[in-house]
């Protein structure tokens, strides 16, 4: 059974910067594209960014195009999430999820991902 456990959210000041960490299970995780999602109260669960399963293809929401980078290291089963310049709106709980379709490039849409973490805390304080 695949899981995915996500960490390095917290409490930052605005115009700051979190790493955010994924680690998976599972040898079939390199041939897999990867994605992050957010959750704001009250909100849908939107998409964040993600990449293809061998690193050379990156998606971005508009909300965070320039401000987030997303990378992976499939010899250590880990997606990351670099977040700069972050702003209040940024706050949400956010989730890596694992879309194992074995395709080119990466999907936007959180129904074509089929294993979720348990999500990681963002706060950014004004």
């Amino acid at each position: 059974q695949v899981q995915l456990v996500e960490s390095g959210g917290g409490l930052v000041q605005a115009g700051g910067s979190l790493r955010l960490s994924c680690a998976a299970s599972g040898r079939t995780f390199s041939r897999w594209p990867m994605g992050w999602f957010r959750q704001a109260p009250g909100k849908e669960r939107e998409f964040v960014a993600a990449i293809s399963w061998i690193g050379d293809s990156t998606y971005y929401a508009d909300s965070v195009k320039g401000r987030f980078t997303i990378s992976r290291d499939n010899a250590k089963n880990t997606v990351y999430l670099q977040m700069n310049s972050l702003k209040p709106e940024d706050t949400a709980v956010y989730y890596c999820a694992a879309d194992r379709t074995v395709r080119a490039g990466a999907p936007r849409s959180l129904y074509d991902y089929n294993y979720w973490g348990q999500g990681t805390q963002v706060t950014v304080s004004s």
